[in-house]
């Protein structure tokens, strides 16, 4: 070994020990190795060659011109060859290092995908987007906001399961909650949690389409959760079901706290408040198969679904009686149906029940409408 060899060795391994690739400085990722001993090895070839163009020009110089061809030419045959080696291994191990890399970021990828699809199940869509977006902070707290909440729950559920083996009852109660967050989630429904039987919901965060917006959406939910338990329920009697989940649902609208409760270790998004318990009591005084409304809602809602005002409610823990409200249907939806006439136009609007059988009623008072516009 030549000492220019000792000296390429030696320049070689400062070089690396500079790049961080060796020694004891920390060690880098795989992808900032690969790169670097890439770089190292295309910068290496550089020098050699630029070292070689000036030889032509220095060593002419200092050196009579034959004494320079022949060191020139010497230096070509016993060096050129061990840096192309040189830099040919360190560029393959480069690129080695980069594979290497791009194969472990895309297990790392799969995992991690595989990860957020199994903890997507356990939280709402909407909080899990904000996690995953970052528009939503893993602390604890909270915020005062007007929530429109759902409760629904199984009447009678305990007597009704008692007949049920334990696996019979869990296929059935998973088959109706799975049912149950299908539609909830298709009208954009932040699922709070489960209760034994009992769904708690609410719009209007993580985000909101207006208060009146959210409370439209939350009872249309509502009528449609009931549509598919009369499914549902023509379904489970096929199936030798005597006494088929009945369900009753109430609906609030009102501010809550709303937010992460819990421990800095662990925490819970969920919502607190009265309009949260008095969502829970109404639904215990809707009939069964029916949604009951507290009057504001029924206010927001009230140009798109049609309410019927009850006796107030003498819920558990309020002091005063509640507004109620049972919900007859969607305007549209009963228009098609036939029961019935609804006409609106700027500074009008006419709405006929013609399930009331009163018709001669309905058109004397429209025919007096039209004789006092004559006038």
């Amino acid at each position: 070994m030549t000492a220019i060899d000792l000296m390429i060795i030696a320049m070689t391994i400062y070089a690396i020990w500079r790049c961080q690739l060796i020694g004891p400085s920390k060690r880098s990722s795989a992808r900032q190795i690969g790169l670097r001993l890439i770089a190292l090895g295309l910068l290496v070839v550089c020098m050699f060659y630029f070292a070689d163009l000036m030889s032509m020009y220095v060593f002419p110089v200092v050196m009579p011109a034959e004494d320079a061809m022949v060191f020139m030419g010497t230096l070509h045959r016993n060096l050129s060859w061990l840096v192309v080696l040189f830099a040919m291994i360190v560029i393959s191990v480069g690129f080695i290092e980069l594979r290497r890399t791009q194969i472990e970021l895309t297990d790392k990828n799969e995992l991690l995908a595989q990860l957020s699809s199994k903890l997507a199940k356990f939280l709402p869509p909407q909080l899990y987007n904000s996690i995953f977006t970052g528009t939503h902070t893993a602390r604890v707290t909270a915020k005062r906001k007007k929530l429109t909440i759902f409760f629904s729950d199984i009447a009678n559920f305990t007597e009704t399961t008692d007949r049920l083996e334990s696996e019979e009852l869990t296929d059935l109660l998973n088959q109706y909650l799975t049912e149950m967050s299908k539609i909830a989630l298709s009208y954009g429904a932040t699922i709070d949690k489960y209760v034994g039987d009992a769904i708690i919901g609410f719009f209007g965060d993580p985000a909101s389409r207006g208060s009146k917006e959210d409370a439209i959406a939350c009872v249309k939910m509502a009528i449609a959760m009931q549509q598919r338990m009369r499914e549902l329920q023509l379904k489970w009697l096929d199936l030798g079901s005597e006494k088929p989940f009945q369900l009753r649902i109430g609906i609030n609208t009102g501010f809550c706290t709303v937010g992460n409760f819990g421990s800095e270790d662990r925490m819970d998004y969920t919502i607190i408040g009265n309009e949260v318990n008095l969502a829970a009591r109404l639904q215990s005084y809707a009939e069964l198969g029916g949604i009951l409304v507290t009057h504001e809602t029924a206010s927001l809602v009230k140009d798109a679904i049609l309410t019927e005002e009850q006796d107030p409610v003498s819920a558990k823990g309020f002091a005063h009686p509640v507004r109620a409200h049972r919900v007859v249907g969607i305007y549209n939806e009963l228009e098609k149906d036939g029961q019935f006439i609804r006409e609106e136009r700027d500074g009008f609007r006419l709405l006929v029940d013609l399930t009331k059988g009163d018709q001669a009623g309905a058109i004397a008072a429209v025919e007096n409408v039209l004789a006092r516009l004559k006038r």
